[in-house]
């Protein structure tokens, strides 16, 4: 990766109401660490910055950086994080990390892909971006701006797998090797659920509904065993008879 030039200088302004202040002036807070030096407070200029930003192709940038009046006036660092606001897309805040020319950095690195897969052109299919980034370790100056996949030859249910990434001269490409980056899936179809139609009844079962409805009212209008029978009507007139003879008598 080839180094970028960018101007820095140390920062006093730390506080909320400075850091304002300094991002009113055109100017961007920063800091830079590194596992052998104490963070440092900076500041850059804020168009500089963006027009570095704008123009690089990753989110990988090494950067050749200058602090004029500093007791390291020359340093090499990777853009670690840049923080934008929410609304505005202004940058709020640049991390820098400090790495030497000699030493191996772990980075994660874009994939892109080229070519257009034969399981999408003719099968139907769908490329998926599994992962869109993947972890590599180079000395600063290997580190690829992005690896590129050439997808061409992916049928339906196929995938390029982190074992199958070719890294460039210098680069080892970390992580479990048989985790998929790209694949081509079959795109999953929606089923609509339909209530399922009722069946017609046979005759034997409606015969034997019909029969059952039956034994049940029967069974209704049968009195329960051991209760008392209503009596009948010529017994009723019999006992009404007998108790008008006995009165009579009495008087």
């Amino acid at each position: 990766m080839k180094s970028v030039a960018l101007k820095a200088f140390p920062r006093t302004l730390v506080r909320r109401g400075g850091v304002k202040k300094l991002r009113h002036s055109g100017r961007v807070p920063a800091v830079i660490y590194g596992r052998h030096i104490q963070a440092q407070n900076l500041e850059v200029d804020a168009k500089e910055l963006e027009d570095l930003l704008h123009h690089s192709a990753s989110e990988n940038i090494l950067v050749d950086l200058t602090i004029p009046e500093d007791q390291r006036p020359q340093r090499l660092a990777l853009v670690q994080e840049v923080q934008h606001h929410p609304l505005n897309g202004r940058i709020l805040h640049l991390d820098l990390h400090e790495v030497a020319p000699d030493e191996k950095v772990t980075v994660y690195v874009p994939v892109e892909t080229t070519g257009e897969a034969i399981g999408v052109k003719t099968g139907g299919g769908v490329l998926e971006h599994v992962l869109f980034r993947v972890k590599v370790r180079a000395l600063p100056k290997d580190i690829p701006e992005q690896l590129t996949v050439d997808v061409s030859h992916l049928g339906v249910n196929m995938a390029v797998h982190i074992g199958e990434l070719v890294p460039p001269p210098g680069v080892e490409i970390l992580g479990e090797k048989t985790a998929p980056v790209l694949a081509v899936k079959v795109p999953r179809a929606e089923v609509e659920e339909t209530p399922a139609e009722a069946a017609p009844m046979d005759a034997g079962a409606v015969e034997m509904l019909k029969e059952k409805k039956e034994e049940g009212e029967t069974a209704e209008a049968a009195p329960a065993k051991g209760a008392e029978k209503p009596p009948l009507k010529g017994a009723e007139k019999a006992g009404d008879k007998a108790a008008d003879k006995a009165a009579e008598k009495k008087k």
